[in-house]
């Protein structure tokens, strides 16, 4: 199988760049107001570096500093719940979140897990 790539929306990182500049007015204007500049740069950074990888070997759930691997031997199932937010549910029964994966992707995962 083809590894998967799920992420987010690329607008979301033009958005903060355009946010970034809109702010640095405002941000320059005060010294006090110099940390509003690390808002649109730490949401960008999230929304570039935040999905989830699907492979044959298991699931990647990548973060904005760090990554974890779930193998699919320790997944039992992967649900859905409030919000259109996915998760895989563990065999000791925790849940972990699957970022950038919506309610529609889960059959993709599923079909991922299969093979």
């Amino acid at each position: 199988m083809r590894p998967q790539r799920f992420r987010y929306s690329a607008a979301i990182v033009v958005a903060c760049v355009v946010a970034f500049f809109g702010a640095v007015p405002l941000a320059t204007s005060r010294a006090f107001l110099t940390p509003l500049l690390l808002v649109p740069v730490v949401v960008g950074l999230w929304a570039w570096r935040a999905g989830t990888d699907v492979t044959d070997a298991g699931l990647r759930v990548r973060a904005v500093f760090g990554s974890r691997f779930v193998p699919w031997q320790d997944v039992t199932a992967l649900v859905a719940a409030g919000r259109g937010r996915a998760y895989a549910v563990l065999g000791n029964e925790r849940r972990v979140r699957l970022p950038a994966v919506g309610v529609k992707d889960l059959e993709k995962l599923r079909e991922g897990a299969a093979q």
